[in-house]
């Protein structure tokens, strides 16, 4: 379905009026937008355009959840996640999916579901995140790219509770059990 543009929010509708690139790399592009503010007047937007990207919960029979960690030099940390990767130019979610969980874990699935997409930031970026249920797991040998670095491992849900209270992990993984069902709770009671 996607984000509303009817009429019913032109009242809120800004119009792009100019765009200056300001960065183009490998996975995002980043520009500086003048728009044209609905009750008058001009306002500055920056905006990250980038390809979007899928994120994988992949549960194993036991139920059990498989994460990956890895370093996150934004927040100087490594922190546990759901299996995700950016999509090639054109391709398809779901087959971006099913060689993002190989690739990274060597896991396969034998069924997938679709939970759904979400914007990760939209105050700023164009990114759709889509997310996967993958289950009827076969293990198997990773193939990571050349700089990629990652821990990979079944949870249980009081792990996954532990590491969410612990601050080691990311919103995404957050959205992607919560869609599955799978977020355990966390507090006391």
């Amino acid at each position: 379905m996607g984000p509303d543009a009817s009429a019913t929010v032109d009242h809120l509708r800004e119009t792009l009026l100019d765009r200056r690139s300001v960065y183009a790399g490998n996975l995002i592009r980043v520009y500086e937008d003048t728009v044209a503010l609905p009750g008058g007047g001009t306002s500055r937007r920056e905006v990250v355009h980038h390809r979007g990207a899928v994120a994988i919960v992949a549960v194993a029979p036991d139920s059990r959840v498989l994460l990956v960690r890895q370093w996150r030099h934004a927040v100087e940390g490594a922190l546990w996640e759901i299996p995700a990767g950016t999509r090639d130019e054109g391709e398809e979610p779901l087959r971006t999916a099913t060689r993002e969980l190989r690739e990274e874990t060597g896991y396969t699935a034998a069924r997938w579901r679709t939970l759904g997409q979400a914007y990760v930031s939209p105050g700023y970026s164009r990114e759709l995140l889509s997310f996967f249920l993958a289950d009827g797991l076969t293990e198997g040998e990773a193939a990571l790219d050349a700089d990629e670095r990652l821990d990979a491992r079944l949870f249980g849900a009081d792990e996954v509770a532990d590491l969410v209270r612990a601050g080691s992990t990311d919103c995404k993984t957050l959205a992607g059990l919560t869609l599955a069902g799978l977020l355990p709770r966390t507090d006391a009671g």
